[in-house]
């Protein structure tokens, strides 16, 4: 059997969880340059490598992938929390995104490292019988969870998911929680204090990050009260039988002291036609009262709000202010 231990706060690694899917992102073990991919302590990228592989590879193959128990630090001493029963992929994925080798640089060396997607299964209790008899090398099939034997026998991955009780977020949880966070966004801000149309376009590139099925979005002319908007189209669907859904992009370079407040929301809700949804970029949070009026009103706008802005640029490859002010100055220069 195999564990996976995660702190859940490597900045330039992000690993993550989604409760919501039970999608578990986790990230490799070459996480400095000088070594090759699977040139690795304990053969770590090498054992992803292999599990990936058989797990592609009908019910023979998945009967070599190890059993996968998930743990993050629970921030005290040694404690640890246990996340679940896991297995290669994700059923909304496709085979070539489970396990990826992706590029990243570091003391002006590049270097790959693997981005492994894995999912939780409903598998609420594990069985002592099952674990020591894996100990033991004789996998005693009939104690396993349900869920790990349906896997293992039709590949089909019954995903532990859970939905959340609130869908509207508190203020702590719309902004970064972490020292690095905060400089990441106070940057950001820094950029912009003195042309806050031009984060217009760094919101684009953010929606991006967010939407990578994005197939256009412009940053529309200035309106008559300052504001931009941003119009764009989202690809649903693959080939000829994709469809383009419209959206707008709303954004908003505030101060973690500047809530984006009912009026702005109600902006943005008014310029949205049948058939679009909207996406609003944020550097601060949405108040309470115009959270819950889209959430109860069934608004379709897509919140990003500067602790989402963090885990964004984290998720690609931008985990430091020193390499977001590079970006920043690289992408979206002042003008001289």
């Amino acid at each position: 059997m195999l564990a996976l231990t995660s702190s859940l706060s490597d900045s330039d690694w992000p690993d993550s969880i989604d409760r919501e899917t039970g999608v578990f992102t986790y990230y490799g073990d070459n996480k400095k340059p000088g070594r090759e991919l699977h040139d690795t302590g304990r053969d770590g990228n090498l054992i992803l490598q292999k599990m990936f592989n058989a797990a592609r590879s009908g019910i023979e193959g998945r009967r070599e992938v190890p059993p996968t128990f998930v743990f993050s630090g629970a921030g005290t001493w040694r404690d640890m929390i246990f996340l679940g029963l896991a297995v290669p992929g994700a059923s909304d994925l496709d085979s070539s995104e489970e396990l990826v080798a992706i590029w990243r640089t570091a003391g002006g060396q590049r270097f790959q490292n693997y981005r492994a997607r894995f999912t939780v299964l409903d598998a609420p209790v594990i069985s002592r019988t099952w674990i020591d008899s894996l100990i033991a090398g004789n996998p005693d099939e009939a104690a396993a969870p349900e869920a790990w034997q349906t896997w293992v026998k039709t590949g089909r991955r019954r995903a532990l998911m859970s939905t959340r009780s609130l869908e509207y977020r508190s203020k702590v949880e719309q902004l970064p929680t972490d020292k690095e966070g905060e400089a990441i966004v106070a940057i950001i801000r820094e950029h912009f204090k003195d042309r806050p149309h031009a984060f217009e376009h760094c919101a684009a590139a953010i929606a991006r990050f967010m939407m990578p099925d994005v197939v256009t979005l412009d940053v529309t002319r200035p309106s008559r009260d300052g504001g931009r908007d941003g119009v764009g189209q989202l690809r649903v669907g693959a080939g000829p039988s994709g469809i383009l859904v419209d959206f707008a992009l709303e954004a908003k370079c505030y101060s973690a002291q500047n809530s984006v407040g009912v009026r702005e929301m109600s902006r943005l809700i008014s310029r949205l036609r049948h058939r679009q949804f909207g996406v609003l970029v944020t550097t601060s949070w949405v108040d309470l009262q115009a959270y819950k009026e889209i959430k109860e009103d069934e608004h379709p706008i897509v919140v990003v709000s500067a602790a989402d802005i963090v885990d964004l640029l984290r998720r690609n490859g931008k985990g430091s202010a020193s390499i977001v002010s590079a970006w920043l100055a690289e992408e979206f220069p002042a003008p001289v």
